[in-house]
C-alpha cells in the first residue's frame, strides 16, 4: 500500500500486454501527446474508451526531450502550443490529476519521448506514479541529437537503474527498445533486429526485467515477416530469463497521401503483428502524411487496427502460422549481436566500442559517432538490402555484388517508395479530415 501523499502503484504495463496476448487480443496504441493537461486527459480517456484493446500514451514535447525545460516554460508563457506533453514542467501533481480515474489495471499508460538523456523525464514519470517508458541509448541518441554516444549511454544507465529500483517497492517497471525503429526507414531489417536485442540486453544489464522489443514495418512484407520471427528467436535466446514481448510499429517513413493507401499500409502492419504473434502495435494515422492527428483520428485508427486484427484471426487462410527457417536477415542479425556482446561484458561499453570499430554502423545517419560507411537500397522485390558494409561483421554472410552507391535522386525515390506503392491503389482518394468509423471502411483480402 502506498504511503500517504505517495502515488499508488500503477498497473503493470508488461503484465497487461501479456494477459491480452494470452487471450488472443492485439494491444493497439497511439503516439498521442497533448500539451494541455485537460486535453491530455481527454485523449487518454478517448483511447481507453475505444472499441479495441488499448494502452495509453503520453508523448512528451520536443523541448522536454532535449532537456530545454526553461524554453518550454517560456513557450507556454507566450501562448505557444507545444507538440507534446511537458511532463517535467507540469510536475507530478498535475500529471497525477491527468491520470486519476483513467489509468487502472485495464488501461496502463506509457510515456514516450525521444531523449538522449532521459533522466529528468524518468524521474518525473516515476514521481507521477508511472513506470513504463521507452527509448534506448543508441536509438534515442544517433537519429535525434548530436549528444555524444558515451554521454547517452551514461545517462541511460542511470535512468535504467532508477526505474529498476522501483521493483523494491513492488512495482514492475517496463522499458521498450526503440532500436527496431532506427531512422524509421532505409535501415536493413537485420540492423533493426540487432539494435532492438542489444538495447534490451542493455536494459537487463541495468536491472530491468520486463521489456518489449520494437520492430518498424519496412518496405517488404515478406522481409518483415522474416525479421520479426528472427527478433523473437534471438530474444528468446538472449532474454529468456526476463519477461519480454514484441511491439510492431506501423511504417514510420513517408506515409501514403490517400486514405485507401494509408489504410492498406496499416492493414499490412496489423497483418505483420498477427502473423508473427506479436503482442502490441503502435499505429499511425492517415493524416500523419501531412500533420499531427486529432484524438478522433487516433481513435478511428485504433479501432480500424483492432477490427482488422480480429478479421485476420478469424480468417486463418489470410495468414500462415509457419515460422520461417533462419534466413539472411536472421543470420546477419545474429552475427551483429554476437560480435557486439563479445566486445565487453558491460553492454554499454560494448555498444560504444561497436560504433567506434564499425561493427554497428547505421546507413544515412549523420551523427558524429556513427562511422557512416554503410549504405542500403531497395531491390527490385522491394526488400531492403545492404549495398556497402563498411566494417560490419557480416561480410561472410552478405554478398553486396559490387552494388553502386545510391545517388541523391535515387535516395529520394527510395524514401517515397512505400507512399508510391500504396497510393497506386487509389490515386484520387484524398484523406478526409477524420477517417470514417472502422465498420464503414473495413478491408478484406
Amino acid at each position: 500500500m502506498a504511503r500517504a501523499g505517495q502515488p499508488s502503484a500503477p498497473p503493470s504495463f508488461g503484465a497487461y500486454v501479456a494477459a491480452a496476448h494470452a487471450a488472443g487480443r492485439l494491444v493497439v496504441q497511439p503516439r498521442m501527446g497533448l500539451c494541455d493537461p485537460v486535453e491530455m486527459r481527454a485523449g487518454l480517456m478517448a483511447t481507453k474508451s475505444a472499441a479495441a484493446t488499448t494502452a495509453g500514451t503520453i508523448t512528451v514535447d520536443s523541448y522536454t526531450r532535449l532537456g530545454q525545460h526553461e524554453a518550454a516554460r517560456k513557450a507556454l508563457e507566450n501562448g505557444a502550443l507545444l507538440n507534446g506533453y511537458p511532463i517535467v514542467l507540469r510536475g507530478p501533481a498535475t500529471t497525477e490529476s491527468v491520470l486519476r480515474g483513467v489509468m487502472d489495471p485495464d488501461f496502463p499508460v506509457q510515456v514516450r519521448h525521444g531523449a538522449p538523456d532521459p533522466r529528468a523525464i524518468v524521474s518525473a514519470l516515476i514521481a507521477a506514479g508511472l513506470d513504463a517508458t521507452e527509448g534506448g541509448p543508441v536509438s534515442y541518441c544517433l537519429p535525434y541529437s548530436r549528444t555524444p554516444l558515451d554521454a547517452s549511454i551514461t545517462a541511460w544507465s542511470a535512468a535504467c537503474r532508477e526505474l529498476a529500483a522501483l521493483a523494491e517497492t513492488g512495482r514492475r517497471p517496463h522499458l521498450e527498445t526503440f532500436g527496431g525503429c532506427m531512422l524509421g526507414q532505409l535501415c536493413p531489417p537485420s540492423m533493426l533486429v540487432a539494435l532492438s536485442v542489444l538495447e534490451a540486453c542493455f536494459f537487463r544489464h541495468h536491472g530491468i526485467t520486463d521489456v518489449s522489443l520494437s520492430y518498424a514495418q519496412q518496405t517488404s512484407p515478406d522481409q518483415d515477416f522474416e525479421a520479426v520471427n528472427a527478433l523473437a528467436r534471438i530474444a528468446e535466446e538472449r532474454l529468456g530469463d526476463i519477461d519480454w514481448h514484441i511491439v510492431v510499429y506501423a511504417y514510420m517513413g513517408v506515409y501514403p497521401q490517400t486514405a485507401t493507401g494509408a489504410r492498406l499500409l496499416l492493414r499490412e502492419a496489423v497483418r505483420l503483428a498477427v502473423r508473427t504473434g506479436s503482442a502490441r502495435l503502435i499505429v499511425k494515422t492517415a493524416s500523419e502524411a501531412s500533420r499531427i492527428p486529432t484524438v478522433a483520428e487516433n481513435v478511428d485508427t485504433l479501432e480500424l487496427a483492432a477490427a482488422s486484427a480480429e478479421d485476420l484471426r478469424r480468417d486463418a487462410a489470410s495468414h500462415d502460422t509457419v515460422v520461417p527457417a533462419e534466413g539472411t536477415v536472421e543470420r546477419e542479425a545474429r552475427a551483429l549481436v554476437d560480435a557486439v556482446l563479445e566486445l565487453d561484458p558491460d553492454v554499454g561499453r560494448a555498444l560504444l566500442t561497436a560504433f567506434r570499430c564499425g561493427y554497428l554502423d547505421i546507413p544515412f545517419c549523420l551523427h558524429p559517432d556513427n562511422a557512416g560507411r554503410t549504405r542500403a537500397a531497395i531491390d527490385s522485390d522491394g526488400r531492403l538490402q545492404w549495398t556497402a558494409l563498411g566494417a560490419l561483421p557480416i561480410s561472410d554472410i552478405t554478398d553486396i555484388n559490387g552494388a553502386p552507391p545510391m545517388r541523391s535522386t535515387e535516395l529520394m525515390t527510395a524514401l517515397t517508395y512505400v507512399r508510391r506503392r500504396y497510393d497506386r491503389e487509389s490515386p484520387r482518394d484524398p484523406i478526409p479530415p477524420v477517417l470514417r468509423r472502422h465498420h464503414e471502411i473495413r478491408l478484406h483480402d
